[in-house]
């Protein structure tokens, strides 16, 4: 994305027609132009708090991944430097294919940290109004702002207005089965200058329970010009082909179908035709491949903070490879000296570990 930003940052072809369940062929117009940038694919990486941090995205992004997005930022935290928040806001800032997702409920404060993230070399600045939890909708921010629809748009409006790169926005379909006005904001956001939306296919009342509507989600498609992204129980191919058929959505975004599968997102995109497959690695390969995540998170975060925050990959990379009840996987996730997780990785991923037990049997 580092071609000049044109008049109209986005653009895109409208979605094919439905498509049947199972039909394994290439899913046609699924083009999502970013400025004069196309990416690589339509399948984007989700913002999760404490999860989609710079290491996670810098890997999901070396498979293949049309977007990476940042954990959301606290915008007046960001401006005033709350140590915390600027840890977080080690953004990928200049890095193509990265956007920074920004949250508040101040038009001030959303607007600078627009444009400390513009300053920073953010190439596009997101603004969460569907984030579900409690702490952040207790402070009017994330998905309460779609009970003030008004209040809504004046942070987008003050977003757009203060910088010049493409700002996207992300939602639910509403608060509750009552107020479902997705379609209605995203058509406001559209005329204010965001230039795509993203639809978590739940209300903020339900949170993570029960299954995604991506059906829904084609009301907000129907209802605007920019791409919509549907969101939500997206975890693989299969899941990936429902919901772009119900929601004739332009792409997805998945979450944790990435989790210790940092592939997901690129074999999505093959299964849609837009990218050649991954190689998916295995044993060994697997073992220097999540070594040097782990490395990644120690150098990012430093040494005791890495190794609390390294935990949960290391379960989740255990888990995807059939790993999860090895043996050997408590003291894998106990091990504070970080020198010793490379080869207890090894020892899990590649079998040797059960050697000596299975030539003492013999």
């Amino acid at each position: 994305m580092s071609d000049p930003i044109c008049d109209r940052p986005f653009h895109c072809i409208v979605a094919a027609p439905a498509l049947a369940q199972g039909d394994c062929t290439r899913i046609e117009h699924l083009t999502i132009r970013i400025a004069n940038h196309t990416p690589d694919s339509p399948v984007f990486l989700a913002p999760m708090a404490g999860i989609t941090d710079l290491p996670l995205r810098t890997l999901v992004r070396s498979f293949g991944a049309g977007l990476v997005v940042s954990e959301m930022v606290g915008s007046q935290e960001m401006v005033q430097a709350k140590p915390s928040t600027r840890a977080k806001a080690e953004l990928g800032l200049g890095v193509e294919g990265t956007a920074v997702q920004i949250a508040g409920r101040e038009a001030h404060w959303m607007a600078e940290a627009a444009r400390m993230a513009e300053a920073g070399g953010a190439r596009i600045i997101d603004i969460n109004m569907g984030c579900p939890a409690k702490k952040v909708t207790s402070g009017y921010s994330g998905s309460a702002l779609m009970k003030t629809p008004d209040h809504a748009l004046s942070l987008i409006e003050a977003v757009v207005n203060a910088v010049s790169v493409p700002v996207t926005l992300k939602t639910r379909l509403g608060w509750d089965d009552a107020m479902r006005n997705a379609p209605q904001l995203a058509r406001r956001a559209q005329d204010a200058g965001v230039r795509m939306v993203t639809i978590h296919g739940r209300t903020r009342c339900q949170f993570y329970k029960g299954s995604a509507d991506w059906s829904a989600i084609a009301d907000v498609v129907a209802a605007v010009d920019v791409p919509v992204i549907a969101n939500g129980d997206i975890v693989d191919a299969a899941t990936a082909r429902q919901a772009l058929s119900q929601s004739r959505a332009q792409g997805v975004m998945v979450g944790r179908g990435a989790q210790g599968r940092p592939w997901q997102l690129a074999c999505i995109a093959a299964d849609l035709g837009r990218t050649p497959a991954p190689e998916i690695p295995t044993g060994a390969a697997l073992a220097e491949l999540v070594a040097a995540h782990h490395d990644a998170i120690l150098s990012f975060y430093g040494h005791d903070l890495g190794l609390k925050n390294a935990r949960k990959h290391l379960g989740w990379y255990l888990e995807a490879a059939g790993q999860g009840g090895h043996p050997m996987r408590r003291q894998l996730m106990t091990e504070t000296r970080a020198a010793r997780i490379r080869p207890l990785l090894h020892d899990i991923l590649t079998g040797s570990a059960d050697q000596p037990a299975q030539e003492a049997a013999a």
